[in-house]
């Protein structure tokens, strides 16, 4: 690959056609963060975390009249139990007359089981209300999907755009939970975007306290063992969840085997409950807030586990809201962080075994910089690791699914085109289905199968762009960077189509 190819490819999301690299690449590259818009027309369109928590709300409240009208939902029939509704009655009448409330009982236990065949008369309304909160839920996600998808091909700083989607999955949510499908394309939008060329503590603090992150690792839920809340309501369920504590430690900051251990997981956790968000927030804690800002980050004294904490050998004081901050804010500047983080930008830009120099090379950045993100960008670019001519990295279906668009001049996408493709690809965009987010190494994309779809939607691809000369393409899009082999098989194709979709499968379109 040249320097050009390189800069379009690797730090890039491919050329356009027309796109030409003007004089130094590394300075080309660069130069893109003196272009980059945080706040894009489409994304400025694109739906926002305040009305998609309104309309949360709203399907909450739905939820509690519908409760309030038919009572609470019908406890399903036992395992085993036939839903059919000639099951024999008799020997499960006794079973199901409520008895005596048992102490710490809530009347919903008390209900019997469904009958088989028996019909909840709010399961109607339930079903009515869930299926327009879940169409809304898509269509949201979908327009998100497609901002997302237009910022890419569109952009004029394509770098910092893969940088966007780089932090999108260090801080992986999963759209499976029904509570974020929507927010997901928001905590991108808002947490991450501005941040993207700023301090890491920053981008760290706006994602952890963005409801899509909340909600997805349980943290609204949340109780202090010894809380005021926790004290009062002795009959309710109520604890501690670490899942966010966990993650911020294992996954965002620090990294595994770091040297941080389960009691600084737990005593972090303690110090973050209280976090968690105004009116979408389930759990106990929902029946005492009194925010009406939907959406809006919000501290529950009340649920918090008063006291100091002791986190990684270093007491952080009782101060409420403030403790978990002062303990976030720490981690953000942790050396672990930054092996953490310069490991993962070297694994990205410069092969799935990060080269170690170019990893301390970032480290140090990292660190002398209190992670100033341009200060580590500029380290990156500067590495020689990342330039090497060979290339170092298989393009993810996201990657390679950009590439292709951008390379056809593609500058309108209709919303659940790019979910669709996307899902066919594997690797359906902001649902990773675990924390850690999508692997970010050959292994995990270059099955034959997956290569297959690829070659499929190449087809499809090609077939719909109309005339296209792909060996005057070419060289656009990888300047003095096509191998012959590719080169005889454009040459040698029956038709523009077929060359087109040869050149958008082509080992220069697949790997960076």
């Amino acid at each position: 690959m040249s320097a050009s190819s390189i800069a379009l490819n690797r730090f890039g999301l491919g050329a356009r056609p027309g796109d030409a690299v003007a004089g130094d690449p590394a300075k080309w590259v660069l130069a893109q963060c003196e272009r980059f818009k945080s706040r894009p027309a489409v994304v400025a369109n694109a739906p926002s975390t305040a009305g998609i928590s309104v309309g949360l709300v709203a399907y909450y409240a739905q939820e509690k009249a519908i409760r309030a009208q038919f009572g609470p939902r019908m406890p399903k029939a036992p395992a085993g139990m036939d839903a059919k509704p000639d099951v024999a009655a008799p020997t499960m009448s006794g079973a199901m007359s409520p008895g005596p409330l048992a102490p710490g009982a809530s009347p919903a236990m008390a209900q019997p089981p469904a009958m088989p065949g028996a019909i909840d008369p709010g399961t109607a309304a339930r079903q009515e209300a869930r299926q327009a909160i879940g169409k809304q839920s898509r269509n949201d996600y979908g327009a998100a999907v497609a901002a997302r998808t237009m910022a890419a091909l569109t952009g004029d700083a394509p770098f910092v755009e893969r940088l966007v989607h780089f932090w999108a999955n260090h801080f992986a949510v999963s759209t499976e939970k029904f509570e974020v499908t929507a927010l997901a394309g928001p905590m991108e939008f808002e947490a991450i975007r501005p941040h993207v060329l700023g301090n890491f503590g920053d981008m760290l603090n706006a994602v952890e306290r963005h409801p899509a992150m909340l909600l997805y690792l349980d943290q609204a839920v949340s109780i202090g063992p010894d809380s005021p809340f926790a004290v009062r309501k002795t009959r309710r369920r109520t604890g501690l969840n670490e899942n966010l504590a966990r993650e911020i430690m294992e996954l965002h900051t620090l990294g595994v085997r770091s040297g941080y251990s389960q009691a600084d997981v737990t005593e972090f956790a303690r110090a973050m409950t209280g976090w968690t968000v105004a009116g979408i927030g389930r759990g106990p804690g929902a029946r005492i807030q009194d925010d009406s800002r939907a959406g809006a980050f919000l501290f529950l004294d009340d649920v918090h586990q008063p006291g100091d904490r002791t986190v990684m050998g270093k007491l952080y004081p009782a101060a409420g809201e403030a403790q978990a901050q002062a303990v976030l804010s720490d981690l953000a500047v942790h050396p672990a962080t930054a092996t953490h983080i310069a490991t993962k930008l070297a694994r990205h830009f410069a092969g799935d075994t990060p080269p170690p120099a170019m990893v301390a090379r970032l480290k140090t950045a990292f660190l002398k910089s209190g992670g100033d993100l341009p200060t580590v960008y500029r380290a990156l670019v500067a590495s020689p690791e990342a330039w090497v001519a060979q290339p170092v990295k298989f393009k993810s279906p996201w990657e390679w699914y950009v590439s292709t668009q951008r390379a056809l001049g593609t500058t309108t996408v209709q919303p659940g085109v790019t979910v669709g493709m996307m899902n066919q690809l594997g690797q359906p965009i902001w649902q990773p289905g675990q924390p850690i987010g999508y692997d970010d190494v050959a292994a995990a994309w270059a099955g034959p199968d997956a290569i297959m779809r690829r070659v499929e939607a190449a087809e499809r691809f090609a077939a719909r762009a109309g005339p296209v000369d792909a060996r005057a393409l070419a060289p656009t899009l990888f300047p003095a960077s096509i191998s012959p082999l590719t080169a005889q098989g454009l040459a040698r194709a029956e038709s523009p189509a077929q060359a087109l979709a040869l050149l958008l499968v082509a080992p220069e379109s697949i790997r960076r």
